[in-house]
């Protein structure tokens, strides 16, 4: 048996930081990844990196939207090459990052416990018996594949990593899911010249937002040619010929929907199901994620779960900073879930939708006594300059404090924007640090002057 320092589970933001660092201070180190194809994480791979490749392309499509579809298609098969081009090397990069370390072993199997400090590794028809002082399992999520008849072995449905493969643009692309994932895809894919509709269960697009927001949101999509229908019952899907056929109910009457592509965007779960967690005593929580408490330890001592698989946000800089969070535990700090405070978050659409702390509907539920401002991005200068004048930003102060309780924004940048509010949420500052602040011009960020004056 072979005995480590620590064992890192899964090729993931968290565990390979630890391993890097933990290997600098001479500690023994084995990761192990059962697929090849995710050195790096979820991120790199198969989430963020190629998802944003594609909508950088994406966007450029947009600005040419007579063109015929077959040059659309082709413009896409370049999109696809590109991303493949990227992944690779990032995760080529990553592999070398830890696999050149002296004191670094990266395994290639599937791992289990077969003990609280004791797994057992499958590779190739071999078993590899290995023991670790400290354990991290990093093994990421994994797409929720609902029951629907016909979905098993279908050859047209995919999930968002196939779909960012497929080499060939869907003149019909059908989209189950309404979140997050479903939107930037429906943005996506209508950018580069699909017909996307949008099938959502639910009667109330991205409940978690606001509903001037989600309205924003769902009426920039729908400008684009993305078709939603809310309340939608799927009953089955069926592949006629060279396409899928959805059957649903919508608004009291049965649906016939076809498509060269359906893409299941209904969530995500942690991918715990090989690990065999009851043989090490590490408890789960109802949903089926690593139970973990603020220092992210998990039931047994020295066994921690970062990333995707503690069913906290999912994120990679989430996932970093769980890695943070882990190295101050092990060197005697105090840094915690708790200190992090708000995560900001961007759903990568055109523009993009950004958004850290509370809204307004949360925070009237909590007791604050709130105040609204709102700007419409038609009243900001650069995003005229940018011929880009669609959206909304929002933001909710506590009347009583004068700090900032959360913001929304969806327009050109947001994704930068967000960072600004964030950082003014962490040090406590009132609302009116970002009213007054010289911003540079023409910039979107100088925008934060009038909704913070409103």
């Amino acid at each position: 048996m072979d005995k480590y320092d620590m064992i890192v589970i899964g090729f993931g933001k968290a565990g390979k930081t630890l391993a890097g660092k933990y290997a600098a201070e001479g500690k023994t180190v084995a990761v192990i990844e059962k697929d090849d194809n995710m050195y790096g994480g979820t991120c790199i791979n198969v989430g963020c990196i190629p998802s944003k490749t594609l909508v950088r392309y994406s966007q450029s499509a947009m600005r040419h939207p007579d063109r015929a579809f077959e040059e659309k298609a082709k413009f896409y098969q370049k999109a696809i090459m590109e991303k493949r081009r990227v992944t690779s090397m990032l995760r080529d990069k990553n592999f070398h990052k830890l696999d050149d370390l002296e004191l670094v072993t990266v395994i290639h199997g599937e791992a289990s416990f077969t003990a609280p400090h004791r797994l057992e590794v499958r590779q190739n028809g071999l078993i590899l018996e290995l023991e670790g002082e400290k354990i991290i399992i990093n093994t990421g999520a994994s797409p929720v594949i609902l029951p629907i008849p016909g979905v098993e072995n279908h050859p047209f449905i995919y999930t968002s990593a196939s779909l960012m493969d497929l080499p060939e643009l869907p003149r019909r692309l059908i989209i189950v899911g309404g979140g997050y994932i479903g939107l930037e895809f429906a943005s996506m894919y209508s950018g580069f010249g699909s017909e996307v509709t949008v099938l959502q269960d639910g009667k109330t697009l991205i409940p978690r937002e606001d509903r001037d927001i989600a309205e924003a949101i769902q009426a920039s999509l729908e400008s684009k040619g993305v078709t939603f229908c809310l309340g939608a019952e799927i009953h089955s899907i069926t592949a006629d010929g060279p396409c899928a056929s959805v059957h649903f109910d919508w608004n009291g009457k049965p649906h016939l929907l076809q498509g060269e592509a359906v893409l299941l965007a209904t969530g995500r779960k942690p991918n715990t199901a090989a690990l065999r967690l009851e043989n090490a005593g590490i408890k789960t929580s109802a949903r089926g994620a690593i139970a973990v408490d603020e220092n992210l330890r998990t039931s047994v001592p020295d066994i921690w779960a970062v990333g995707d698989v503690n069913g906290g946000q999912q994120f990679t800089y989430v996932s970093l900073d769980d890695s943070r969070i882990v190295w101050s535990g092990l060197h005697g700090g105090s840094y915690n879930r708790e200190a992090r405070k708000a995560v900001p978050y961007s759903v990568f659409l055109s523009p993009t939708y950004s958004r850290v702390g509370l809204n307004e509907q949360e925070a009237e539920a909590a007791g604050y006594n709130v105040k609204i401002s709102r700007l419409p991005v038609s009243a900001i200068p650069k995003a005229h300059v940018l011929g880009k004048t669609t959206g909304l930003l929002k933001a909710v102060i506590d009347r009583n404090t004068d700090k900032i309780l959360g913001a929304m924004l969806f327009c050109e940048d947001s994704h930068e924007m967000i960072n600004i509010v964030k950082l003014a949420m962490d040090l406590d500052a009132p609302y009116q640090l970002l009213r007054d602040q010289i911003f540079t011009h023409p910039t979107m960020s100088e925008s934060l002057n009038d909704l913070f004056a409103n």
